[in-house]
This record gives C-alpha cells, sequence and structure tokens, in this order.
C-alpha cells in the first residue's frame, strides 16, 4: 500500500500488535447511556495508553445495531470519539475521529479486523484499526476494536495533500429507490443525489457536486462491455482500485454492503473526477447477514460456495454498475480473477491467514474472556473464531475451483451444476454471532 504520509497516530494506538488501553472519563456514564439512543456528543477526557486527551466528543453509534442493544436492555454500543468536536484542531497526534466497535453479533471478535486486513494486502486503502481494552473512569468496560474513521486524517494520510472529496452515501429509508447509493445516474439534478451529498465529509462545491455526476453517468452509459466502454470506464472510476476492493468484498459474502440488497456501507472518493470505491463496516459479512431476520439463511455451503462473478441475485446485480459495467469488459474480469488468485495464493494458501488469527486470538484472548460486557461467552468466542477460521479456508477452496473451473462461478451456473461444492455442512454460521447472543438470562 502506498501512502503519502505516515501520521505518527498510526505508529501508536494503530500499531496492531498489542492491545491497546483507553480510559473514558465521563461524568455521569449512566446519563450516557440512557440518552445513548440520541446519539449527541458528550464532553469528557479520554486517556490513551496512559496519556490524556482532555474535552474530546463521545457519542453511541450504530443504526440497527444500536436500535438492538438498547431493546434488549444492554448498554454495549459501539462508540465515537471525535477529537476536535469540542475543540478545534485538537488531535490525536493528527487523528481527528475513530470508532471503538463493539462486535456486535461477532463472537470471534474478527470480522472488521480481518476483513481490513485483508483490504490492506489487496492495496486498498483501509481504516486503521487495532484492539482496545475499554475503562470507563477506571472501571473495566470490554474489549472494543479502535478504527480509523475515515474523514481529514484519513485523507491526509492515504492521498496527501491533494485530498479530493469524501462521501459515505447512505439512505434515509431502505424502501425507496436509493438509486444515487447504488450509484446509478438518473440525471443532472443534484437533489437526485442527497444521499450521497449530504453524507459528503468534505467540504463540497456545486462543482464537485457536477464532477461527481458526470463520473456517475460515464459509469452508468458505458455498460456495452466492449474495450471502448472500458476505456470510459476508467475516465471516471478507479477500475483497479474497484477490482481489489471487490475481491475481497466477494470473498468474505458481505449482503450488508453495496452487493447486498441494502447497497450500502462503503466510502466514495473522488479527485479529478475519479470514483474509488473503500471498505467500512463488515459486522455482518462471513454470510452473517440474515442471520436474526425473521427467516435467517444459514446454509454454510451456500455461502461458502458462493459465486464469485454474480455475488449478488441478478436484480441486484443490474443495478450495481459500479461492479456490474467494470466485470462485462473481458479484461477487467480477467484481472478480477488474477486478483483472486493473488489473495488465494499469498494470504491464505501460504499460511498467511491462519498464523495471523492464531497471533490475534492469543492477543486478545484474556481480554475476551475478562470482557464484562461482551455479548457471548468465553467459549462462544472460541467458536466463533474457530467458524470464521474454518469458513474462510473452505471458501478459499470453493473459490479456488471456481478460478480452475470446477464449481461455476455465477448464480445461474451453480443453479444447473453444484457437484462440485466444497462441503460446509460441519459449519453452523450463527457461532459466528447473531441476535439470540442478545438474550440474557
Amino acid at each position: 500500500r502506498a501512502l503519502s504520509s505516515e501520521p505518527e497516530y498510526s505508529v501508536r494506538l494503530f500499531d496492531d500488535s498489542s492491545v491497546h488501553h483507553i480510559d473514558l472519563r465521563v461524568e455521569n456514564w449512566d446519563e450516557f447511556l440512557r440518552t445513548a439512543s440520541e446519539e449527541e456528543y458528550i464532553e469528557c477526557d479520554a486517556e490513551i495508553d496512559g496519556e490524556v486527551f482532555s474535552s474530546v466528543g463521545l457519542r453511541a453509534k450504530g443504526n440497527n445495531s444500536r436500535r438492538l442493544v438498547e431493546e434488549y436492555g444492554l448498554h454495549r454500543d459501539s462508540l465515537k470519539i471525535e477529537f476536535d468536536h469540542f475543540r478545534e484542531g485538537h488531535t490525536y497526534y493528527g487523528l481527528d475521529k475513530m470508532s471503538l466497535d463493539s462486535s456486535f453479533q461477532d463472537n470471534s471478535y474478527l470480522k472488521n479486523y480481518i476483513t481490513y486486513d485483508m483490504m490492506d494486502y489487496m492495496g486498498v486503502p483501509s481504516p486503521l484499526c487495532s484492539y482496545v481494552w475499554v475503562t470507563v473512569n477506571g472501571e473495566a468496560w470490554g474489549l472494543f476494536l479502535a478504527v480509523e474513521e475515515p474523514e481529514d486524517a484519513f485523507l491526509r494520510r492515504v492521498y496527501g495533500r491533494d485530498q479530493g472529496k469524501l462521501y459515505k452515501p447512505d439512505y434515509r429509508y431502505l424502501e425507496e429507490e436509493n438509486a444515487d447509493v447504488a450509484l446509478r445516474y438518473t440525471d443532472d439534478s443534484f437533489e437526485s443525489y442527497d444521499n450521497i451529498f449530504r453524507n459528503a465529509r468534505t467540504e463540497i462545491s456545486d462543482d464537485d457536486r457536477k464532477r461527481l455526476i458526470d463520473a456517475l453517468k460515464i459509469l452508468s452509459e458505458a455498460s456495452g462491455g466492449t474495450e471502448e466502454d472500458g476505456e470510459e470506464l476508467s475516465e471516471a472510476v478507479n477500475v483497479d482500485g474497484a477490482l481489489r476492493y471487490f475481491t475481497v468484498q466477494s470473498f468474505v459474502v458481505n449482503l450488508d454492503s453495496y452487493l447486498g440488497p441494502t447497497g450500502h456501507n462503503y466510502f466514495l472518493h473522488e479527485r479529478d473526477g475519479i470514483l474509488t470505491i473503500l471498505p467500512w463496516d463488515y459486522n455482518l459479512a462471513f454470510a452473517t447477514y440474515s442471520l436474526g431476520m425473521p427467516e435467517p439463511i444459514n446454509d454454510a455451503e451456500l455461502y461458502v460456495n458462493y459465486p464469485i462473478d454474480t455475488p449478488a441475485s441478478g436484480q441486484i446485480m443490474m443495478e450495481r454498475p459500479l461492479f456490474h459495467n467494470i466485470m462485462k469488459v473481458d479484461e477487467y474480469h480477467r484481472q478480477y480473477h488474477r486478483y483472486y488468485d493473488m489473495l488465494l495464493e499469498e494470504y491464505f494458501e501460504n499460511g498467511y491467514f491462519q498464523a495471523k488469527v492464531t497471533e490475534v486470538y492469543r492477543m486478545i484472548a484474556p481480554y475476551v474472556e475478562a470482557d464484562p460486557t461482551a455479548y457471548c461467552s468465553y467459549e462462544d468466542f472460541q467458536e466463533g473464531v474457530e467458524t470464521i477460521t474454518d469458513f474462510c479456508l473452505l471458501r478459499a477452496e470453493s473459490v479456488r475451483k471456481q478460478l480452475r473451473g470446477e464449481i461455476p462461478a455465477t448464480i445461474r451456473g451453480q443453479s444447473l451444476d453444484s457437484s462440485g461444492f466444497v462441503d460446509a455442512s460441519d459449519i453452523w454460521l450463527p457461532d459466528m454471532g447473531e441476535i439470540a447472543d442478545l438474550y440474557t438470562e
């Protein structure tokens, strides 16, 4: 990964070789918990690895996760810390904002961490992250994952002085069409892209808005899959970055994403009219998106063998031009498969992944065992780590067979022939974490 600069925070808090410590010094923690659903920032001090940062902003974060946590009478919300919320220009060694991820629906405590590691390995600009033991006024609260929020510091770290613009497209109401979240061009009206522009993480002008819409227009209209379409796409999209991103995105079977029904949970960077998709939020990855729904799909064999060429239903694929239109171009599709070959060979088949999981497991296990607010038992955590490990290794085996043509790489092909499927009958997806884990005695 080519970084423009390496800020000091990246080698302090985000040195992921050890578990860090954050003590939140909050005047009235019980009141903070009681009003967490309002997502209003309060002022507090944060001691990070022994160093106090005063007057930082703290609030709860999360949509569905926060609502469910509250519904079940629990208080372990994910949190946001904004260093410059109450003091302009205040940072943690250059970092303006971070999240503390609570591992909601993640008994392994690994889903976000390992996906960001895979993205980073594949050269996708990804948020830095590390494990932190959180205390509140000196009292143990739990093990969380500190995650760099993609904002100004992230842009400076990744893109340097010429930062470009950053957006986090998201819907107001899921039942609406939300074509802009899907990155589909509809017309030239700024209002048609409100789900993008109102979620800008940088200041934007009308020229910025027009440049982004022009890029979406090229993306949507270059849909024939010809060599000329490929050249046009490269004028509006960071194609190589998208291919690297979708390699990991489809491997981890994250259906709460751009390739899922919701179409969200990503960041969009624009510079000089070129769009780059960036990773975010993987607590429902590894085929756990449906768990907790009225009719969850617990079919591990389906998802271990999930097709890499059509990693969504036909209707969703047609409405996701950033994947669909790129993959229509033969050379881009071949490069996508080459990146998959790289991921399999270098990350999974040589033992790197197993060694990484073992290293992290040994590091965090004592903290999970002592975690007073954990969503699961220590035994559930151990089972979660084993399950996500097995899922990934079997997934790698299936993808290798898909690349060789031994398993169809499309939904249609698999519906006609599933004889070569990798056996995943020993995997029970809910072992990675589900809503039922929120029930307390």
